[in-house]
């Protein structure tokens, strides 16, 4: 049986990762409503802007109940504006910005730039073969420091791909752009946006496990 994988589905790119999900393998929902919710073994946050979520996660009756339904162990996976929704600590974040939390983690939201600074690189993550990633970053975060159980996967290459180097504005060399924390995973690029659908596999993979394991108990 395939698990149910909802993508919250209050703004950014929820088309692509529905696309993404049921290709590698998971039925998936929408989730806009506390009953939606409800219906799903784990969520992706997609990308998107983080304080218009943080607002309509709000306003929807969704930001209690998704908080709970992570800090209860429900896999979940934030792309870009996702990963920062994920984070216990936001930098440059609006004063009334809230979060879900769950990874500890430290993440400046736009640290690679704006609009106009988006770039695709290639990035290797740790436990997911095939070799490296072509990343697509949009506006995206970069994760200053982690704490607790979470764990990088993922930096930006040390020698970087551009004009200049990986040391450029535009991509900083090393910075931590994949964590995972038990059964939470976050990225800052946008696996939906390119058609490798290993990140979503991986992912689904970690939804099946926890599925099990909840019914061995």
């Amino acid at each position: 049986m395939s698990p149910v994988v909802g993508v919250l589905a209050l703004q950014g790119d929820v088309r692509e990762h529905l696309h993404a999900l049921r290709a590698a393998g998971a039925a998936t929902h929408p989730v806009r409503r506390p009953a939606e919710l409800d219906e799903v073994d784990a969520l992706v946050i997609p990308g998107g802007e983080s304080t218009t979520m943080s607002k309509l996660a709000i306003e929807f009756g969704l930001l209690e109940p998704v908080t709970a339904r992570i800090a209860a162990g429900m896999p979940a996976y934030g792309s870009c504006a996702g990963m920062i929704m994920l984070a216990t600590h936001v930098l440059d974040g609006r004063p009334d910005q809230r979060t879900f939390g769950g990874i500890e983690m430290t993440v400046r939201r736009n640290a690679f730039g704006r609009q106009v600074d988006s770039f695709e690189s290639t990035v290797a993550i740790d436990g997911i073969g095939g070799g490296p990633f072509h990343a697509v970053f949009i506006r995206a975060p970069w994760v200053e420091k982690v704490g607790g159980e979470a764990v990088v996967l993922g930096r930006t290459h040390v020698e970087g791909h551009g004009p200049g180097g990986g040391d450029s504005p535009a991509e900083p060399a090393g910075r931590i752009v994949a964590v995972r924390q038990g059964n939470l995973l976050a990225t800052s690029f946008h696996p939906e946006l390119t058609g490798d659908l290993r990140v979503h596999a991986h992912f689904v993979d970690i939804v099946r496990g926890a599925v099990e394991d909840r019914g061995r108990r």
